[in-house]
């Protein structure tokens, strides 16, 4: 008997905990668009906290090839860093208004996502 209300128990919480869930993920991200000018034919990509840092993590493309990169990505609201990665140099965002000191001693670029 306390098998039969202990599988009722988990039966029922999982559909009430797994549908919220996915729900308030999907629903609070936002579009956030990153751009930056660099010489056509390079390779640029966005990095930051919100991909850990990998130096390849979302590229830019540049679709007209005169040198203006663009991409979009999802993010959660919260504040991030970040950093341009323009033919493997990190660089800060020249159109970015608020930077911060990083543990190595350079400037990573902040983005704030309401």
């Amino acid at each position: 008997m306390a098998n039969k209300k202990t599988t009722r128990k988990a039966a029922a919480a999982k559909p009430a905990t797994t549908k919220p869930a996915a729900k308030r993920a999907a629903g609070t991200k936002k579009r956030v668009s990153f751009a930056v000018a660099a010489e056509p034919g390079s390779q640029v990509f966005v990095s930051g906290s919100f991909n850990d840092w990998d130096p390849q993590g979302k590229p830019l493309v540049d679709k007209k090839g005169d040198g203006n990169y663009a991409a979009t990505v999802s993010l959660e609201p919260g504040t991030y860093e970040y950093k341009f990665v323009i033919n493997g140099v990190w660089s800060v965002d020249p159109n970015c208004k608020e930077w911060i000191q990083n543990s190595l001693g350079t400037l990573n670029s902040v983005l704030h996502v309401e």
